[in-house]
């Protein structure tokens, strides 16, 4: 469980790391793109050094499927649609809807992995999707802009879908693989893309070091170590008790951002935070199919 913790309190940084990195539209820093390529090759880096340490065999062609799309997810989709969001809005904003990753991961399993859910999940799943509109347009609304969604809220629900299924496809290849090396090798098989894309979107303008230490901390723990300690948890201690810490990551997101950025602790952000995380515990209860019981019916016959 204190894996789990660990790992949650490392995801958690990276909504305001992230926004370190990238500055505000109106005073930028680096580029999502930099961020998302940067971020990716401080990664790779270190796990090519893993794999080789630990002689890691290399993926079968059945492997590789999942492993491109964990790709395209975790380390493509995700960071970038975030890190272009974190342009326009807080990280405390952007941690109420990343908070339905936990329903979101759960229901791209049932549609992809064939997983059947009860209802209460679909029906405590629409409950946190519709409180995290109200919150969006309620926010819209107080900033003077009307009721209406921001393209930056669609930036943050396109970054939760992204990284769902990058969770999931994972998952298929993770009891094959091991934990550590699913991350590992998601990160070397995007060098050849993330290589290039970082050299040609560095930055050609002074970049205070803030931002660097940043763009270091979600490369090297939000992209690589986070999933060490996340993954070694869940397999200790069982992925269904383990994964319950991630009701911890809006919070601990909210409150890293006072800090680190000098965000206003805002009570009703952190009061959407805790409806969303309520309904994600509840919704989680039934993501799994009721138990089938079975009743023997004593006959007549013998036996």
């Amino acid at each position: 469980m204190w894996l789990g913790v660990l790992g949650v309190a490392i995801f958690a940084v990276t909504l305001p790391m992230t926004r370190l990195a990238t500055g505000t539209a109106q005073a930028p820093y680096l580029s999502p793109w930099f961020v998302t390529f940067g971020r990716a090759v401080l990664a790779g880096a270190l796990s090519l050094v893993f794999l080789l340490a630990t002689r890691s065999a290399l993926p079968t062609p059945a492997q590789r499927k999942p492993l491109v799309m964990a790709l395209l997810g975790n380390a493509i989709g995700y960071p970038l649609l975030l890190g272009f969001a974190l342009l326009h809005v807080n990280s405390g904003h952007a941690a109420v809807i990343t908070a339905l990753l936990p329903l979101s991961t759960a229901a791209v399993a049932a549609l992809v992995l064939h997983q059947r859910a009860r209802l209460g999940f679909w029906l405590f799943a629409a409950l946190g999707s519709g409180l995290v509109l109200v919150f969006v347009l309620w926010r819209s609304h107080s900033q003077g802009h009307g009721f209406g969604l921001a393209w930056a809220d669609l930036l943050l629900l396109g970054a939760v879908l992204s990284a769902s299924v990058g969770y999931v496809f994972g998952a298929q290849v993770t009891h094959a693989l091991g934990a550590e090396r699913v991350i590992c090798w998601v990160c070397v098989m995007a060098l050849p893309l993330t290589v290039p894309g970082a050299l040609l979107t560095w930055p050609s303008h002074s970049v205070p070091s803030s931002a660097w230490l940043g763009l270091v901390y979600v490369g090297v723990f939000s992209m690589w170590a986070g999933f060490f300690a996340w993954y070694r948890g869940m397999a200790m201690g069982g992925a269904l008790r383990v994964s319950q810490t991630q009701l911890l990551q809006p919070f601990l997101s909210i409150l890293a951002a006072v800090p680190l950025l000098g965000e206003p602790l805002e009570l009703a952000t952190l009061g959407f935070a805790l409806a969303v995380i309520t309904t994600v515990f509840l919704g989680r209860r039934f993501a799994k199919p009721a138990p089938v019981v079975v009743t023997l019916v004593a006959s007549k016959e013998p036996v």
